[in-house]
């Protein structure tokens, strides 16, 4: 049986946990790793990376039968040279994760809302009056990650700003 990593979020994960991709897929026995780069600044840039080659034996054929070929494919693998040149990824997800942190304390500031899990990545964990939900959700996308608690789910990326944070932080504010 193969191991699957889906690593969507894998520099967030990495660079939270001071660790390089190496110590979190090839030295924990992961055999094929979905590498995300959208979420980490590339545009439409994901990959399969086969670790194991023989978990990826006959790829090349499934993957154009599957769709997973574009035709102009070297563009998304000069967005994942970019992506890994200098570690620019670790930056991307550096600055993902701190935005998360300085939600959370921001966020977490307003009277009426509860910080329910600690940050360890780039997302925000919370509880906040019914209410506000849907008016904030109409400006911020987000998701409720448990309806029964009615935790949400708040992420930030490598593109968040202080001012995005702020603005969010003051129409959660306003709506409590």
């Amino acid at each position: 049986m193969y191991v699957h990593m889906d690593g969507a979020r894998i520099a967030n994960a990495a660079t939270a946990l001071g660790v390089s991709f190496k110590e979190m897929t090839v030295d924990c026995g992961v055999d094929v790793l979905s590498f995300g780069g959208t979420k980490n600044g590339c545009m439409c840039a994901e990959a399969a990376v086969f670790i194991n080659p023989e978990a990826g034996e006959n790829f090349e054929y499934l993957r154009k039968q599957n769709m997973q070929l574009i035709s102009k494919m070297r563009y998304v693998g000069a967005q994942f040279k970019a992506l890994l040149t200098d570690e620019l990824w670790k930056r991307n997800a550096g600055h993902s994760n701190a935005m998360a942190s300085r939600l959370a304390e921001k966020a977490g500031a307003i009277e009426g809302v509860r910080i329910t899990r600690p940050v360890e990545a780039n997302g925000v964990f919370a509880i906040i009056p019914e209410h506000a939900v849907e008016k904030l959700q109409e400006r911020f996308p987000f998701y409720i990650w448990d309806e029964q608690t009615g935790e949400v789910r708040w992420m930030t990326s490598w593109s968040t700003t202080d001012e995005d944070i702020d603005d969010f932080c003051t129409a959660l504010k306003e709506l409590i």
